[in-house]
């Protein structure tokens, strides 16, 4: 069975709102934790990270996806860019290596 990988490049879905970015993000979050299937990992790039730190409005929901056994990996260098690396609440920081070792072994779905 090969495994999933979601890919969160910034803080909402979709482009043009970014409020309602964020409220999808947030339902995308509540509704993945009640599903019964799960990705592997999820790897935050870019803006993306900030949802893994410290005020995240989804961190409660990032900390049980981690509960429930998905992984959580946050790019280290763009948490370093962003000045956040002290800030990192859920998951662990990666590098690029890892990362493409695990896109490479999954299947990647880019949110």
């Amino acid at each position: 069975m090969t495994h999933k990988v979601f890919l969160i490049q910034s803080e909402g879905l979709g482009r043009g709102d970014k409020q309602l970015g964020s409220m999808l993000m947030s339902n995308f979050f509540r509704l993945l934790g009640e599903s019964e299937d799960k990705p592997s990992s999820l790897i935050f790039w870019n803006a993306g990270v900030r949802l893994a730190c410290e005020g995240s409005p989804v961190l409660n929901r990032l900390k049980l996806l981690e509960e429930q056994g998905v992984e959580l990996l946050s790019c280290a260098t763009c948490l370093e860019h962003f000045e956040l690396a002290d800030k990192l609440a859920v998951g662990k920081p990666t590098n690029m290596m890892k990362s493409i070792q695990s896109m490479l072994s999954s299947d990647i779905v880019s949110l």
